[in-house]
Parts: structure tokens; C-alpha cells; sequence
């Protein structure tokens, strides 16, 4: 039906500019508008409007107008010709885009292939190690009846560290499958920034890490409104990378600020960085190209970059001036001077 409308629209548009255009060039024009609607709609509306506009251009622009008669041979040549042309275009055009589908779809299944055999690896590798180490540990607790105080605290410490590392696996496995559906949507409120960076940061310590985590934030930030399940995502997974990718004894500071509704928040560390990587390669998925010999699935800065951008924001990544890398996130807030919040 839209096919037919538009072929009835853009004739009528012709009829009246007749008189300049001319007839032959009125034919090209349709030509033109069979073809783009061969883009959009299935191949019957397309053949269908093919035919509409070759009998359109017949009675209402081929002279004499207003009938089927065709006065001079070239005229009616013309006319075969244009309603051979008009259908072998729409049918060539329909057949190309089909074939862009077919192209498009055999793309995605590999992709999707290659994503479940990735996530497939990542979990038969990452996750086999905290559970050999929960299941490890439970056994001599169970086992050894007659160990220390000592001894039984490291061995519950062991399974804290390995069930948090086995829940943040799972985290972005789940994280990075939303992000592949599409369907993720920031459920926006107000969130104090201050707050969240230190909650994160207490949550990072618990894992006990070797490195030291320097805090560098304005105590009078406003709030801001965005999603903050989100934002403790991409602040967590930034802080964990840089744990797990420097070397002990050495500095993770974070910063965060707000400028004019513009919230940016910096990453930076003392580690190695990446050598000889693309800066645009660090967000891909599964790149685990810092270090080999550090463990991790390689999804969490592509979780980062997802989740930054789902926020209507930006990540970029540099080396910093010690060589390390420094990770720069500026995400577009709504902010709010009402805050009574007092941190210690």
C-alpha cells in the first residue's frame, strides 16, 4: 500500500512540474523511485509498483496524454523498454538486499559462535579456579579436624577471596551478555559519587589487595543522577583490572569531579600499561593483552566501555606519565547541590 502511495505522490509531484521536466526525464524519476522502494518493501509491492508507474508514465506523460495510444515508434520503444527496466531493477534490488540479510545474519551466528566458544573458554578456565580453590579449602576444613585457629582463618579467608572472585566472573559474564542483547536501559537516580567511589573502593579492599588505592575526590561533589548499579560496575571493574594488571607496593588513585552537569572520573596506576596495543583494541572483548600471566576473562574493560557509553558517556584510555595507564570517564549528569551525606 505505501509502495503504491508513494509511486501516486511522486507522479502527481511530476505531472505538475511536466512542462519543465519533460516526459523521458519524468521516466527516469520514477525509475529512481522504484528502485528505493525496492531498499524497503518485500519484492510483490515492488513488482506491483513497477507496473503502476510504467502505466502512469504511459497515460499521463507520453503524449498524446490521457490514453493508452503511443504516437511514434520511439515512444513505444521507450515505454517497453521502461517497464522491462523497472522490473528487472526491482527485482535486482530486492535480491541484493536479500542477500546483504542472508550476509548480515551468517555474520551475526559466527559472531554469536565465536562469543558462547569464547564465554565457553572463560568459564571452563576462570571459573574452574576459585571453585577448585572454595572446594579445596571446604575439604580441609571438613577433613582436618584438628587444625589451628590460624590455619581454619586462612583457610575461610582462601574461600571469601575465591567466592568473590567466582561472583565477579559470573558478574560479567551476565554484564556482557545484556550488553550483546541490546536491551540494557539505565535506570536513572540520584546517586551520591562520593559515597559510591568509597564503597567501591572498600569492596576492593576486602580482596586485600598488594597495591595502595589513593582517594582523590571533592567532598562537595553534588548529587548526580544516573544509574548507579551501572556506574559501580564501571568504577569496580577499572579499580580490579588495575589490581590485578600492577605490580605491589604500588599506587591506584582515583579522582572524580563534576563540571557544568559533566561528571569525569580518572583511573590511574603505576603499573606497565599496555605495550605495542592499539588504545581503541584495550576495550575489545576477551583482550587480555597487558599481561599473560594475570588471570581474568578479559571482559571487564569491554564491560566498562558498554556500560560508560549505555550512559550516554565516553572512556578513553592513556599511558600516564609514570608508563601506567590512566583511564578518563566523562558521562553527561543531572546534578543536584541538595546533599547532606557525611563521609568519614
Amino acid at each position: 500500500m505505501y509502495s503504491l502511495i508513494t509511486i501516486v505522490l511522486v507522479s502527481g509531484v511530476c505531472f505538475g512540474l511536466s512542462a519543465a521536466l519533460g516526459y523521458r526525464v519524468v521516466a527516469l524519476i520514477l525509475l529512481l523511485t522504484v528502485s528505493l522502494l525496492a531498499i524497503t518493501f518485500d519484492i510483490l509491492p515492488v513488482l506491483i509498483s513497477a507496473a503502476l508507474s510504467a502505466f502512469i508514465w504511459d497515460v499521463f506523460f507520453i503524449p498524446p496524454r490521457f490514453t493508452f495510444h503511443v504516437d511514434t515508434a520511439e515512444d513505444t520503444i521507450l515505454l517497453i523498454m521502461y517497464f522491462i527496466i523497472a522490473m528487472i531493477n526491482g527485482v535486482l534490488t530486492y535480491k541484493i538486499r536479500q542477500a546483504e540479510k542472508v550476509s548480515t545474519l551468517k555474520e551475526e551466528k559466527a559472531n554469536s559462535v565465536k562469543l558462547y566458544n569464547t564465554i565457553l573458554n572463560s568459564l571452563s578456565h576462570e571459573l574452574r579456579t576459585p571453585l577448585a580453590a572454595i572446594v579445596g579449602a571446604t575439604d580441609n576444613l571438613q577433613m582436618n579436624k584438628n587444625l589451628s585457629i590460624k590455619d581454619r582463618e586462612q583457610l575461610i579467608s582462601e574461600i571469601s577471596k575465591a567466592s568473590l572472585r567466582l561472583n565477579q566472573q559470573v558478574e560479567n559474564l551476565l554484564n556482557i551478555s545484556r550488553l550483546e542483547s541490546g536491551h540494557i536501559k539505565p535506570k536513572k537516580d540520584w546517586c551520591d559519587i562520593v559515597e559510591l567511589v568509597f564503597e567501591v573502593v572498600k569492596r576492593t579492599e576486602e580482596n586485600n589487595p598488594k597495591q595502595k588505592i589513593n582517594i582523590s575526590i571533592n567532598q562537595s561533589m553534588p548529587l548526580c543522577s544516573i544509574d548507579k548499579g551501572m556506574l559501580d560496575q564501571v568504577i569496580y571493574n577499572l579499580l580490579n583490572n588495575a589490581v590485578l594488571h600492577t605490580d605491589p607496593g604500588t599506587m591506584i588513585t582515583i579522582s572524580a569531579s563534576c563540571h557544568a552537569d559533566l561528571l569525569e572520573l580518572i583511573i590511574e596506576d603505576e603499573g606497565k600499561g599496555f605495550a605495542n596495543v592499539d588504545p581503541k583494541d584495550v576495550f575489545q572483548k576477551f583482550s587480555r593483552n597487558r599481561n599473560l600471566k594475570t588471570s581474568g576473562s578479559g571482559l571487564g574493560l569491554s564491560i566498562v566501555k558498554g556500560f560508560t557509553e549505555a550512559l550516554g558517556g565516553s572512556v578513553e584510555f592513556k599511558k600516564g606519565r609514570s608508563g601506567g595507564a590512566v583511564f578518563t570517564i566523562l558521562i553527561p549528569v543531572k546534578t543536584s547541590s541538595l546533599k547532606i551525606i557525611d563521609h568519614e
